[in-house]
């Protein structure tokens, strides 16, 4: 590649690659804690109020 912007782009895509895989994870993580505090809550007995019957 003799394109002299040829670094920029490439470094460009890791850092584009490398923010989007960090916000998947981001997401991962979050939705496995937000996942162990809902059990938690269920576990105490606490429940949702859209899950009450009228």
């Amino acid at each position: 590649m003799n394109d002299p912007h040829a670094f920029f782009i490439l470094a460009s895509y890791a850092i584009t690659a490398l923010t989007c895989l960090g916000l998947i994870g981001w997401v991962v993580l979050d939705h496995r804690r937000q996942t162990a505090v809902i059990a938690d809550l269920e576990a105490r007995g606490v429940t949702r109020r859209s899950g009450r019957s009228s």
